[in-house]
């Protein structure tokens, strides 16, 4: 909290509590002034004196009115922008983590922390702002003028006080670790109710609305249950604090009852020491309120520091990309990659290249380790042991705009983003007229579909869910062509395109992408085949790597893979004659 307004509301915070303390001077001073109003005007029958002081204290109550009408203003929007800015820097983080941090946090998680977490904090800063300095005012100065006006009077204050805050010590060590649990309750809520709307496909085709159900319930239990253990040992607080300070007032009552019959105190000191029980009151109360948002803050500041302190695993480059590289644009070299936390390596003794103007296509059976390939080749992870270099120069010592403004990555899951049609292909080049675009869409064979619509200006709906699969595949693959790039990488890209339009897309790429290198991680051989050297993966290891023709010849698995295939279309003609 301390770190932000540093950053951002010192100046702010400063005006907030000048106004704080303005309005706490005005209510501690308030109950004297009717202490000597009832002294000197009431009892003495002193009526200049009771409208003098009496006009004193409405200045007062006008100055503690008007600053506190300030403080709550300064306060609010210092919380707020304080809470814009710390979103910024979540959501800012959050963006330049590689797949390595995101795998680490959970996106459920990661949501979690970029909203509830931050409006916990939010929370605590605009309390802290309006009550941490003004509670320990009231509490502290209450008993301070208490004692002034009647030593013997305030002894309940200095023996109860002590008592209530040990108390509140006791209580919030037992509640602040369920406020810990109730933040990671909230991830596991946000995670299941993510797979619901995302998968709720499979969960109606398989008829397992109700166990989803069962199993979001039970874990909104699990939150409920812990939600009310942690703020009913925050409620119990209350009754105790009222109780010892209404026990103080009772006691302070009856003594100075004693004090006034024997004519050593005033009435109107008791009727002040009685209102100063009201400041401290609400002093115990402030401070009781600001610690019981203090753990739950607490726990939110800490899993954005979290956010906020690690460390990427991936660090920025340093070296610019070389304008006209080697010939051997992209190589690899002993490459070995394992996942965290896994058994066994996914990447074993990688080796390859590709020049310029070649297309290298990879194939493999499902978990050979193709996808985890392009992830290395995107520097979404990092390699174990082994080199990757682009362009003769090693991949993490190359900035990374300059790395991924020469590649352009179409990923495996089809991902346009709500908008038109224009605005999403745009991401690839800001700076591309219709015509380019419009050249784009039809390399990607996308031309007649689109315009049977709006064309460019047509509507993205969210995830795309106007487009059937195959559109939003040349969609991404018009995106991808728009970027003028040295390297394209197409991760299972074609799945669901049919043959006819995949052979006229393939022909566009060879054609009209000339100078640029192609890698292709494809499931059918009709993909491939024309590639200039095809990567054969197996169980994360290379076992062949070599024209269609020659791994037709001699190779088990290319082999193996073409035998399925021609199987799977041979019943499929069998059974459509």
């Amino acid at each position: 909290m301390l770190k932000f307004i540093k950053k951002l509301g010192i100046k702010g915070a400063t005006i907030a509590i000048f106004f704080l303390l303005i309005q706490a001077f005005c209510d501690l001073y308030i109950p004297t002034l009717t202490a000597h109003m009832i002294n000197e005007g009431v009892v003495g029958e002193n009526i200049p004196a009771i409208l003098k002081i009496g006009l004193v204290m409405l200045g007062f109550s006008a100055m503690s009115f008007v600053a506190a009408l300030l403080n709550t203003y300064t306060s609010a929007k210092i919380a707020y922008k304080l809470g814009a800015k710390i979103r910024r820097e979540v959501y800012q983080k959050t963006v330049s983590f590689s797949k390595v941090e995101i795998d680490y946090f959970g996106t459920s998680s990661l949501i979690t922390r970029g909203t509830n977490d931050v409006t916990q904090m939010q929370l605590l800063i605009e309390m802290g702002l309006k009550f941490l300095i003004i509670a320990p005012l009231y509490l502290v100065g209450g008993i301070f003028l208490s004692y002034r006006l009647s030593p013997s009077l305030t002894t309940p204050y200095i023996v109860i006080v002590p008592i209530i805050f040990l108390i509140t010590f006791v209580l919030f060590h037992f509640a602040n670790p369920l406020f810990e649990k109730m933040q990671k309750n909230i991830d596991r809520l946000n995670l299941i109710f993510k797979e619901g709307l995302t998968g709720y496909k499979v969960i109606r085709a398989f008829n397992q609305e109700s166990v989803e159900y069962n199993r979001y319930r039970l874990e909104n239990e699990k939150y409920t249950k812990t939600a009310i253990k942690s703020n009913v040992l925050l409620i119990f607080l209350m009754p105790f604090v009222t109780f010892f300070v209404s026990l103080a007032a009772v006691i302070i009552t009856w003594l100075g009852a004693g004090l006034i019959d024997t004519g050593t105190l005033q009435i109107g000191t008791l009727i002040g020491v009685a209102a100063y029980t009201t400041q401290i009151l609400m002093g115990i109360a402030l401070i009781t309120n600001i610690i019981s948002s203090i753990p739950r803050g607490r726990v939110s500041a800490k899993r954005i520091n979290e956010v906020l302190d690690k460390p990427l695993e991936i660090k920025e480059g340093t070296l610019p990309m070389l304008e006209n590289p080697t010939q051997e644009l992209l190589s690899l070299k002993n490459v070995f990659f394992t996942y965290p936390h896994a058994e066994k390596a996914a990447l074993e003794n990688i080796n390859f290249d590709v020049q310029k103007g070649e297309t290298v296509a990879i194939i493999g059976s499902t978990g050979a380790g193709k996808t985890t390939l392009i992830n290395l080749l995107n520097r979404f992870y990092l390699t174990n042991a082994g080199e990757i270099k682009f362009g003769q120069e090693a991949i993490q010592n190359i900035k990374k705009a300059e790395l991924y403004r020469q590649i352009s990555f179409v990923p495996q899951q089809n991902t346009l983003f709500f908008g038109t049609v224009r605005e999403n292909l745009k991401m690839a080049d800001p700076t591309a007229s219709d015509q380019d675009i419009l050249w784009a869409v039809a390399q990607a064979n996308a031309t007649d579909f689109l315009f049977e619509k709006q064309g460019l200006e047509t509507l993205v709906e969210k995830n795309g869910a106007n487009f059937s699969g195959g559109q939003r595949q040349r969609l991404c693959l018009a995106r991808a062509f728009l970027k003028k790039s040295l390297l394209y990488i197409f991760d299972d890209s074609f799945s669901a395109i049919d043959f006819k339009t995949d052979s006229l897309i393939q022909k566009n790429l060879k054609t009209n992408f000339k100078p640029a290198a192609k890698i292709i991680v494809a499931q059918r051989i009709a993909t491939v085949k024309n590639a200039h050297r095809i990567l054969v993966l197996n169980k994360g290891r290379i076992v062949g790597f070599d024209s269609h023709d020659n791994l037709a010849k001699n190779n088990t698995i290319y082999q193996e893979i073409m035998a399925s295939q021609t199987e799977e279309k041979a019943e499929y003609k069998h059974a459509n004659d």
